[in-house]
């Protein structure tokens, strides 16, 4: 025979071994299947077949019955490069589906109904270099599906739901790092972004983090105010509870986790309750005064506590309605606190609030007086006391007094029931009227913080609604009204990266805001409660063993506790 004979006999011969494929010994290759030495086609399988070769390379599963790909689907067959899934009702594949693969090269999962993969799903593939989930119905891939894959060059995402929210956060920052050609499709929805490709969204854009507030403790008395201070090192809270007559020190306790009085932590209790002064009915005679004992609930009085921290020494401000405003203070850790000086009684007749501010490197207390006969004084730091420096707004019944700088120099402002807020700049070593703010009647107290370089103002109205306003270099202008029926406080607070604002009423849930920096108006994150906060007057955050808390304190109910938790909406 030729040789041109020879070849038409070999190409003859080629031609019936691919139609007669050659099968392994009985038992190696399922019914539904067809095999060739090292691959195997299955179609229309009730189950995964699983009598193969222990040396097959290529597996093809088409229209199989199998629901789900449950973990060690494939421990028998672990020699395959080549796994292919198309045209299956499956919907689901668990973790280490594919578990004991690990020469696997190629894998081919497309035009399926898969729903869900689990993160672990593609645990072990260390040889993986080609993966295609094209064409399921995938609106979402779990973080790290991808993770230890490392020798990926091509992935194909294309053809699923994909809803580009949060969820796919992860695969746009992880798409740019990967060493591999990534198909990754456009997104099905939400309908703003419908059709895009997921290559052209920006990861910048994504808003993913969040924060919950949820109730950790409570504090059985009522409150009027509260404030949060760093004394040694350690932070604390104080508390002005007005029916216990007292200013509470709270502080951490490792042991139980939770908050204390503070002269419950050493062994030699503390007089940190700051008691009201009343006519002692000590031997002694009328006149004289005497501090309450802790547990005294006679004196209905303080309304504000104010903290100063200098060096070791701590002093607190009690602004009592009736036996005159105090200084108590602390010479050195150890000691106890005692009063020290009775406060401008004639001129703190009313004291509604107590702010502390510094001017001209010195340390001041101004105190808003609520009474006609009375009048908001400016207390500065004289020796060893605070004695009055100037008297402010008499005659308008001030309820709130909020300190705050513009334009690099100390300004206050000065909220009363007889007319609007009027701000006051420090000049010639006193304050100065500099201007009021319009449209701002009826305004209970007034609250500032900064974000992106501007000066907001939150203002709380008791009826009608409450305002934020922005500083414009010459006034406070109208940005944000929020309807706020029986409000007394509007507290803006930075926990963490948030600036968040709380809207506390005495007839509803209180809110809480969160400034949206590219919108720049607040929004609402969420409602506080349960349990409902009954009258809310003040908030304050503290952080104490990395975990960020929430004090509410309320009038007519008891100071509530809400601990921070800052969610990833993206995981």
């Amino acid at each position: 025979m030729g040789g041109a004979g020879i070849l038409l006999l070999l190409l003859l011969l080629a031609e019936a071994g691919a139609v007669l494929a050659w099968r392994p010994p009985k038992g190696k290759c399922p019914l539904s299947c067809s095999c060739s030495k090292d691959s195997a086609l299955c179609e229309g399988s009730l189950d995964l077949p699983e009598s193969f070769s222990p040396t097959l390379l290529s597996l093809s599963l088409v229209k199989t019955g199998v629901t789900q790909l449950k973990a060690g689907s494939f421990l028998r067959v672990p020699s395959l490069h080549l796994l292919l899934f198309t045209s299956n009702y499956f919907s689901v594949i668990e973790d280490d589906a594919f578990a004991g693969l690990s020469h696997l090269q190629y894998l081919f999962i497309e035009d399926n109904e898969i729903g869900s993969i689990s993160k672990n799903a593609l645990r072990g593939l260390r040889s993986l270099t080609h993966l295609s989930l094209a064409n399921n119905h995938l609106e979402t891939l779990p973080r790290f599906l991808f993770r230890g894959l490392e020798t990926l060059t091509h992935v194909d995402l294309r053809g699923n739901q994909f809803q580009c929210d949060c969820r796919v956060l992860w695969l746009l920052q992880w798409m740019p790092t990967v060493n591999a050609s990534v198909g990754a499709g456009a997104c099905a929805g939400p309908a703003a972004l419908a059709h895009m490709q997921l290559r052209h969204l920006d990861p910048k854009t994504f808003k993913c983090r969040a924060i919950e507030l949820s109730w950790f403790q409570t504090v059985g008395e009522s409150a009027l105010g509260v404030e949060s201070f760093s004394y040694q090192g350690e932070p604390h809270i104080i508390l002005a509870q007005p029916f216990a007559g007292r200013c509470l020190i709270l502080t951490w306790d490792y042991s139980l986790q939770r908050f204390r009085p503070e002269e419950e932590l050493s062994g030699e209790p503390l007089p940190i309750l700051l008691p009201a002064l009343l006519p002692c009915s000590l031997p002694g005679g009328p006149g004289l005064t005497c501090p309450l004992l802790p547990d005294s609930l006679t004196a209905p009085s303080v309304v504000s506590c104010k903290p100063l921290v200098l060096g070791l020494r701590l002093f607190v401000l009690a602004a009592r309605l009736w036996g005159g405003s105090q200084l108590w203070s602390r010479p050195s850790p150890g000691l106890r606190l005692a009063p020290t000086q009775a406060l401008a009684p004639r001129r703190l007749l009313r004291p509604n609030d107590a702010e502390l501010l510094w001017l001209d490197g010195q340390p001041c207390f101004v105190v808003a007086d609520a009474s006609k006969a009375g009048s908001t004084t400016l207390l500065c730091r004289d020796g060893p006391g605070f004695y009055p420096r100037q008297s402010l707004h008499a005659w308008h019944r001030d309820t709130d007094a909020e300190a705050l700088e513009l334009d690099g120099r100390p300004h206050l402002l000065l909220a009363s029931a007889s007319q609007r807020p009027v701000l006051f700049h420090w000049f010639g070593g006193h304050f100065e009227r500099r201007t009021d703010i319009p449209e701002a009647e009826d305004v209970y107290a007034t609250r500032h913080f900064r974000a992106g370089g501007d000066v907001f103002l939150c203002l709380t109205r008791y009826i009608g609604d409450s305002m934020v306003m922005r500083w414009d270099g010459s006034m406070f202008r109208l940005l944000q009204q929020l309807p706020s029926r029986g409000a007394h406080v509007f507290q803006p607070l930075l926990i963490a990266r948030d600036q968040l604002a709380i809207l506390g009423s005495d007839f509803a849930f209180s809110q809480v805001f969160r400034l949206e920096p590219d919108k720049g108006l607040l929004e609402l994150l969420q409602e506080l409660g349960p349990p409902a906060l009954v009258a809310p007057r003040a908030f304050a955050h503290i952080t104490m063993a990395s975990r960020c808390f929430l004090f509410a304190a309320c009038f007519k109910g008891p100071t509530q506790i809400y601990q921070v938790h800052e969610l990833d909406l993206s995981a």
